[in-house]
C-alpha cells in the first residue's frame, strides 16, 4: 500500500539533493558540508530500497549500474566531432587572428570567448525530450563507442535536464578525474599490484572504457560541458551556449571569459596561468573561440579542425631528456636516496637537471638506466619526477644502476632493510631501503650542516629545512646546497614560490665567502671564530693552510699544540679535501680581499662590557676582528683595551685594577 508521507519525503529529498548538487557542480558554491549531503543521500537510498514503488531510474541520486558489457558498440556521430589546432605563444594566436581576418569581410569585428581546457576524454551526450538516452566517445570524429551505461554512473551528468524543451539535444564535454581521486585510485591500484595511471587524463579515459559500469561508478569521474551540438532553438553566440548549459543542469569549466580583443585574451591566459596548478582538475590549455556563431559558420573548417577556434597550450608539463648519471645522496637518517641527473630541459617553465628516484624499488619499476631517454614530469609546483623510460630509444650502451656497497661519504658498509616511514616521501614508506651503518657519518650530522649554513650566513635555511632537503634526497652534505635550483624547492610541501626564491637567492649571494668564514664553516675540531681569523691572517690562502706543517701552525700566537694537531690532521684526510673540492666545483669562491687591509688592530686584544649606544656587541666584535684584532671574554694582563658601554660589569672593575686602557664607544670608533 502506498504511503503519501513516504512519497512526499522522497520527493522532497530528491528536490533538495538536486538543488545541492546544482550548487556544488554548476555554481561551485556548496551550501552544506559533504557530511550533510551524504546523510541526505543515504536516507533517500534507504527509502527507495524499502519502497521500490517510488523508485525513479532518472533520479539524480539513484544511478544503478547496468550489467558488465562484453564490448562497446560503435556509434556514428550525426555531427562530426572535431579536434583543435594548437598554438603555443601570443605570436601564434595573433597569426591565427590574421589568417581568419583575411577570410572574413572587413566589416566583421571579432569578439572572443575563452574557456579553460580540461584534460580528459571528450564525450557526446544525447537527450530526447530532456531525458538522457545515449552517450558516446569522440573516437575518430565520425565513429565513437557507445558508453551510455558508463556515463550514467557520473553524478555530474544529469539524467533528466532541468528544462521543458522538447526535441533532440546533443551536449559535448569532457569526462575528467580530480587529482585527489586519481591519487586515491593509484594507491588502490598499487596495493592490488596493478598498473598505476600516469596522469588524470589516462585515469579518466581508462575508467570510462571499463566494461563494468559498477567500476566506473567507483572511480568518481566528473563531467564538464563545453558545447551544444544540437538544440531545438537558435543560439547566437558560443557564450550563450555556456549559459544554456548551466541553466539546464550542467557544470561548465570553472573559468571562462568574453573578450573584446586579443589583449583581453592574453590577459586572461596569464590570469589562469597563475592559478591552474591549484585547480582540482588537470588542465592543458585555454580554448579561444570566435564568439559569434554566424562568423563561426562562415569560417568553416580546415582538415579536422575548425578555423574559428584554437587551443592555446601552456608550457609543457612533460618533456624527454637523457639520463647522464645516477648518484646517491645520504639522508639525515642514513638512508641512501638515488638521484637521477640528466641533460637540462625546460618543463613547465623551469629548467630541470635532476630528480629524485626515491629508492631501488622505483628504479627497478621504471627499469631506468644511465643513458636512457626518459619522460620527466612537473605539473605546476610539483617536484619533478621521472615517469617513464622510452625503451625503444635504447642503443644497447645503457648501464644499469647498482647501489654502492659502501657509503659515498664515510666509506662505511651499506645495509639493506625495511625503510623508515616518511610522510614526505610516500614511495619510501612502503619499500626496502639502503642505509649507511655509521651513525657518526658526517652526512648525517645535522648540527654540522647547520653550523655551516650559519657561518655562511644563509639564514633562510634552518634545521627543519635541512632535514627536509636531506630526507628528499636533494642534498647529502652542505656542498650540495650550492647545486639547488628553485624547482627543487618549490615543489616541496609547504614551500611556496617566494620561500624557494628567497632560499636560492641567499645561497647564490653567499657563494662568495671570506677565507676565515670558509675555515670556520668547515667545523674543524677546536677551531672557533678567532682561530679561523688567525689562520686566515697568518697564511693568507687556503692552499698555504692546507700545505702547512703542524709545527708552523703551532707557531702562530694563541694556537696551541692540540689545536694545531687538529688543523693539520683535518687537511690530511681525503674525505675533507674531497668535500672542499666539491664546494669549489659547485661554485663557492673564497674572497681574500679582507686580507689586503691595513689591520690597524693587528694582535691587539679587546674585551667588551656594557651596552654600546650605536653598535651591538656582535657588530663591535666583527669590526675588531676585521682589523686583525682579537676579542677575549675575560680580562688579563694581555688585554690591550676594554671597550666600556652603559652599565658595565665586573670586567670593568678588574680592568681598572690592572691598568688596562679604557675606551668609550666614541674613542673605540676613532681608532678603527
Amino acid at each position: 500500500m502506498k504511503d503519501p508521507k513516504i512519497k512526499n519525503r522522497i520527493v522532497k529529498l530528491r528536490k533538495e539533493i538536486s538543488r545541492l548538487r546544482s550548487e556544488y557542480h554548476e555554481k561551485n558554491n556548496p551550501k552544506v558540508t559533504d557530511d550533510v549531503y551524504e546523510s541526505l543521500s543515504r536516507e533517500l537510498k534507504d527509502l527507495e530500497s524499502k519502497y521500490p514503488e517510488y523508485l525513479d531510474p532518472n533520479s539524480a541520486i539513484n544511478r544503478v549500474a547496468g550489467k558488465p558489457l562484453p564490448s562497446f558498440q560503435k556509434v556514428k556521430h550525426d555531427i562530426r566531432m572535431l579536434s583543435l589546432n594548437d598554438v603555443f605563444s601570443e605570436e601564434e594566436i595573433t597569426d591565427w587572428e590574421t589568417r581568419i581576418s583575411k577570410i572574413l569581410e572587413s566589416s566583421h569585428s571579432l569578439n572572443y570567448f575563452c574557456e579553460v581546457k580540461l584534460d580528459g576524454l571528450t564525450a557526446s551526450l544525447h537527450y530526447k525530450d530532456g531525458v538522457f538516452i545515449k552517450g558516446a566517445t569522440r573516437g575518430d570524429g565520425w565513429i565513437g563507442e557507445d558508453v551510455t551505461e558508463n556515463l550514467k554512473m557520473i553524478s555530474s551528468i544529469p539524467l533528466r535536464l532541468d528544462s521543458d524543451i522538447k526535441g533532440d539535444i546533443e551536449v559535448r564535454g569532457e569526462v575528467v578525474m580530480t587529482k585527489k581521486a586519481w591519487e586515491k585510485l593509484n594507491k588502490k591500484q598499487e596495493e592490488s599490484g596493478k598498473t598505476i595511471f600516469a596522469n588524470t587524463r589516462n585515469a579518466a579515459a581508462g575508467s570510462l572504457r571499463q566494461l563494468d559500469p559498477q567500476i566506473v561508478k567507483e572511480r568518481n569521474l566528473d563531467f564538464f560541458a563545453w558545447d551544444i551540438a544540437q538544440y531545438p532553438t537558435s543560439i547566437s553566440n558560443h557564450s550563450d551556449k555556456h549559459k544554456i548549459l548551466k541553466d539546464i543542469g550542467f557544470q561548465i569549466a570553472p573559468y571562462d571569459k568574453k573578450a573584446k580583443n586579443l589583449k583581453e585574451v592574453f590577459s586572461f591566459i596569464k590570469e589562469i596561468g597563475k592559478v591552474r596548478a591549484g585547480l582540482p582538475y588537470g588542465t592543458d590549455g585555454m580554448v579561444i573561440s570566435i564568439d559569434n556563431l554566424e562568423i563561426q559558420e562562415s569560417l568553416g573548417y580546415v582538415g579536422k579542425a575548425p578555423r574559428y577556434m584554437t587551443a592555446y597550450k601552456y608550457e609543457a608539463e612533460r618533456a624527454t631528456t637523457v639520463v647522464t648519471d645516477i648518484t646517491v645522496n645520504v639522508g639525515r637518517t642514513g638512508v641512501m636516496t638515488p638521484l637521477a641527473h640528466f641533460n637540462s630541459t625546460l618543463v613547465a617553465g623551469s629548467t630541470i637537471s635532476k630528480a629524485t628516484l626515491h629508492n631501488m624499488d622505483q628504479i627497478e619499476r621504471l627499469d631506468i638506466r644511465v643513458g636512457d631517454t626518459v619522460v620527466i614530469q612537473k605539473a605546476g609546483d610539483v617536484i619533478p619526477e621521472v615517469v617513464e623510460v622510452l625503451t625503444n630509444m635504447r642503443t644497447g650502451k645503457e648501464k644499469k644502476f647498482k647501489m654502492p656497497e659502501n657509503c659515498p661519504v664515510c666509506g662505511s658498509v651499506i645495509e639493506r632493510k625495511k625503510a623508515v616511514s616518511s610522510n614526505s616521501s610516500p614511495a619510501l614508506s612502503s619499500s626496502v631501503a639502503y642505509y649507511c651503518t655509521n651513525k657518526n657519518c658526517s652526512a648525517r650530522s645535522r648540527r654540522g650542516m647547520q653550523h655551516f649554513v650559519n657561518i655562511f650566513e644563509i639564514y633562510e635555511i634552518g634545521p627543519k629545512i635541512l632535514d627536509r632537503l636531506k630526507d628528499e634526497g636533494l642534498i647529502t652534505d652542505a656542498a650540495d646546497l650550492f647545486t639547488l635550483e628553485k624547482v627543487d624547492l618549490s615543489g616541496l610541501e609547504r614551500f611556496g614560490e617566494k620561500s624557494a626564491d628567497n632560499i636560492i637567492k641567499s645561497i647564490d649571494i653567499h657563494k662568495k665567502v671570506l677565507l676565515w668564514r670558509f675555515i670556520y664553516a668547515l667545523g674543524i675540531i677546536h677551531v672557533g671564530e678567532q682561530t679561523s681569523h688567525d689562520l686566515a691572517n697568518h697564511f693568507g690562502s687556503l692552499t698555504e693552510i692546507s700545505k702547512a706543517s703542524e709545527e708552523s701552525i703551532n707557531n702562530i700566537e694563541n694556537i696551541g699544540p692540540v689545536v694545531s694537531k687538529s688543523i693539520y690532521e683535518y687537511f690530511k684526510q681525503k674525505e675533507n679535501l674531497a668535500f672542499m673540492d666539491k664546494l669549489f666545483k659547485n661554485g663557492v669562491i673564497i674572497d681574500n680581499t679582507s686580507l689586503k687591509g691595513t689591520f690597524k688592530l693587528k694582535d691587539k686584544i679587546f674585551v667588551l662590557t656594557g651596552t654600546l649606544k650605536t653598535l651591538s656587541r656582535d657588530d663591535a666584535k666583527k669590526m675588531i676582528i676585521k682589523e686583525g684584532g682579537r676579542v677575549s671574554s675575560s680580562v688579563s694582563n694581555k688585554t690591550d683595551y676594554i671597550v666600556v658601554g652603559a652599565e658595565p660589569g665586573s670586567k670593568y672593575d678588574e680592568a681598572k685594577k690592572i691598568g688596562v686602557r679604557t675606551l668609550i664607544e666614541d674613542e673605540f670608533l676613532k681608532i678603527l
